[in-house]
C-alpha cells in the first residue's frame, strides 16, 4: 500500500480509484505550500491540479516520492528536471482533455467573429442594438493553426467542417500527418500570419513559445485578424496585442489564458486582479475553462490515478520525463517484461564488474520501437546492485553515472526465432551474454543463458546451476530440494556439447530457497555453482 497526497480539487472517480487499489489517500484540497513541505516526506505519490507547485524546497523534503501526477496537460507547476535527477516519475493526461480544449476554442472562434459575449451582456443590460454587433462568417475564411498535435488536429477539423481554410504550422509533424488532416502545411510562422483570418494557437509553454507572437508577428498579419488562445498564457505579448488591437489592426482576441492570471477562487468583490486587455471590448476573456467540462474532468482524474498507480506498481508508463514512446505500449509489454529479466540475470550471477553492455535487437523487433526495452533492461540490471531505487526514468542517467556504457543494434537476420533480444555484458576478462524471446504475442522465453540453450519460461523463483556433466547430478538436485520441501514447478539442463564436461540448468521453485539449503547444494558433488535468481 502506498500513501498518495491529492493537494488539488479532482473529480472523486480518481480518488476512489486508488482506494480501491488498497492505496491511503489522503484529500487536503488546497493545502498551503509550508503545511505541505512539513508532510510529503510521508507520500509515495502526490497528485496536483495547477494550483500546487512541485517545486524548489518542496522536492527537498520529498524523500519518499516515487511519483508526480497532474490532472491535466500541462506541467508548468512540476519542475520536471529536477524530478528526473531525483528519480521521480512525473506522468499527466495529456487526451483527458483534448475535446474539451477543441471545443472551448471552437467556441471562442465563433463568438470571437460573432460578437456573441458583447451582445449577450448588452442584451442583459436591455441594449438590443443589435447593428452594433455585426460580426462576420467563418466560411471561405483562413485558419492558421499553430500546433497540429492533439488539440490542434481535433480543431482543424472542426473548423474544416466550418467550411474554412486551414493552413498548419507544426515543424514536428510528418507531411503525411498533414495531408490527412486534409490542410495545407505552412513551412515557416511568418507564412502562416500572413495568409491567416484567424490565428489559433496549440503549442506547449516552452522558453522558445515565450511571446511567439509579438510586435513583429502582429505587423506581419493581416489588417482585421483574429486571434484565439486558450493553450498557455505568455505565448502572446500582451503588450503588443493591447496596441494592435487598439489601433485597428487586430479586430478582436479570445483569450482563455493570461500571462498573469487571477486567483479563480475569489469573490469579485476580493479580486485585485486587472490585465488591460480586459478593458477593451473587442477582447473576450474565459478563466481558464480549456479543460472545464465533467467529461474532462472525470477523464483527467482517473487518468492520473491509473498512471499513479501503474508507476508504483512498477510498471511503464508514457510519463512527461520518460523519452517518448512511439507505437502500442501494451504490444511492447512482453518484450519489457523479458528485457528486464535478461538485465537483472548478470549480477545475480555474476560478481565481475561489467564496463559495456550491448543491447542487440533481431527479427521483428528491427521494426518496433525498442527504446522502452532498453530501459527495462538497464532498470533490471542496476535494480540487482543500486542502493536507491532505479525506474524507468533514472535508470540510464544511473548506468551512466556507473561508467557503463551503453550500445544499441538492431539485425534482421535471425534464424531460428521470430523475434530475439540479446544482452551482451563486456568485462575486463571476456565477455558473456543472454537472450529471450516472445512466442505467440506475450509467452516470454529464455533462451540463451551464458552460452547455454535453452528455453525456459522465468518464474519468480529460480535456481541457476552449473555442474560437470555427469550422470546423476539431476536426481540429486531434486531429492536434496524434495527432502527440505521445496517443489520443482520446471526444470531445464543444457550442455553446449558432447565433449563439453560442464552444464548448466534453470530449476523453477515454487518459494523461496533459504541459504540453508542452497549451501547443501553448494555442497553437493558434482555441483560447482549456484544462484539464486528473482525475476
Amino acid at each position: 500500500m502506498a500513501k498518495i497526497i491529492v493537494t488539488d480539487k479532482m473529480a472523486a472517480n480518481g480518488i476512489e480509484y486508488l482506494k480501491s487499489k488498497g492505496h491511503q489517500v489522503d484529500t487536503p484540497f488546497g493545502i498551503s505550500p509550508d503545511e505541505l513541505e512539513k508532510t510529503i516526506d510521508q507520500y509515495d505519490a502526490i497528485i496536483v491540479r495547477s494550483a500546487t507547485k512541485v517545486k524548489g524546497t518542496i522536492l527537498d523534503k520529498a524523500v519518499n516520492l516515487k511519483v508526480a501526477g497532474r490532472a491535466g496537460t500541462g506541467v508548468d507547476n512540476i519542475d520536471v528536471e529536477e524530478c528526473t535527477r531525483r528519480g521521480i516519475t512525473v506522468v499527466n493526461t495529456p487526451d483527458g482533455n483534448t475535446m474539451a480544449a477543441a471545443e472551448m476554442s471552437v467556441a471562442l472562434i465563433y463568438a470571437c467573429f460573432r460578437n456573441i459575449p458583447q451582445a449577450y451582456h448588452a442584451g442583459k443590460n436591455k441594449d438590443f442594438r443589435r447593428n452594433k454587433f455585426v460580426g462576420e462568417e467563418l466560411d471561405g475564411k483562413t485558419a492558421g493553426i499553430i500546433g497540429l498535435g492533439k488539440i490542434g488536429s481535433v480543431v482543424a477539423k472542426k473548423l474544416l467542417g466550418a467550411g474554412m481554410n486551414v493552413v498548419g504550422y507544426d515543424p514536428y509533424i510528418s507531411d503525411e500527418r498533414v495531408a490527412r488532416l486534409g490542410i495545407t502545411r505552412a513551412e515557416n510562422l511568418d507564412d502562416l500570419l500572413k495568409a491567416a483570418d484567424l490565428i489559433t494557437i496549440h503549442i506547449p509553454k516552452t522558453p522558445e513559445s515565450k511571446n511567439l507572437i509579438g510586435e513583429r508577428e502582429l505587423a506581419l498579419c493581416k489588417k482585421g485578424v483574429r486571434i484565439v488562445n486558450v493553450a498557455r498564457g505568455g505565448m502572446i505579448d500582451e503588450k503588443a496585442l493591447y496596441d494592435a488591437i487598439v489601433s485597428g489592426h487586430v479586430a478582436g482576441a479570445a483569450l482563455d489564458v493570461l500571462e498573469a492570471e487571477p486567483n479563480f477562487n475569489k469573490a469579485p468583490e476580493e479580486q485585485d486582479y486587472w490585465n488591460p486587455l480586459l478593458d477593451l471590448d473587442q477582447v473576450i476573456y474565459t478563466p481558464h475553462l480549456g479543460a472545464s467540462t465533467k467529461e474532462a474532468s472525470l477523464n483527467c482524474s482517473l487518468g492520473v490515478a491509473k498512471n499513479v498507480e501503474a508507476v508504483l506498481n512498477g510498471e511503464l508508463v508514457a510519463a512527461v520525463n520518460m523519452p517518448h514512446i512511439s507505437g502500442d505500449v501494451e504490444e511492447l509489454k512482453p518484450y519489457i517484461s523479458i528485457g528486464e529479466k535478461l538485465g537483472a540475470i548478470y549480477y545475480q550471477a555474476e560478481q565481475e564488474r561489467v564496463e559495456k553492455i550491448e543491447i542487440v535487437y533481431s527479427g521483428d523487433l528491427v521494426d518496433k520501437p525498442t527504446k522502452p526495452i532498453t530501459l527495462a533492461i538497464i532498470k533490471g540490471f542496476l535494480s540487482v546492485v543500486s542502493e536507491s531505487e532505479v525506474n524507468y526514468v533514472n535508470a540510464q542517467l544511473k548506468l551512466k553515472e556507473m561508467g557503463v556504457e551503453l550500445i544499441e543494434s538492431k539485425s534482421s537476420n535471425l534464424e531460428k526465432y521470430t523475434n530475439l533480444i540479446t544482452v551482451k555484458f563486456y568485462r575486463r576478462s571476456n565477455a558473456i551474454s543472454v537472450a529471450g524471446t516472445v512466442f505467440a504475442k506475450d509467452s516470454i522465453r529464455i533462451v540463451d543463458f551464458f552460452g547455454y540453450t535453452l528455453d525456459f519460461e522465468p518464474t519468480k523463483y529460480v535456481l541457476a546451476l552449473q555442474n560437470t556433466d555427469v550422470p546423476g547430478i539431476i536426481g540429486k538436485v531434486g531429492t536434496l530440494l524434495g527432502q527440505n520441501n521445496v517443489n520443482i514447478a520446471a526444470m531445464q539442463w543444457s550442455r553446449r556439447d558432447i565433449s563439453s564436461n560442464k552444464a548448466v540448468s534453470f530449476v523453477s521453485v515454487d518459494e523461496e530457497v533459504s541459504d540453508d539449503i542452497l549451501e547443501k547444494l553448494r555442497n553437493t558433488d558434482g555441483i560447482l555453482k549456484v544462484s539464486k535468481l528473482y525475476f
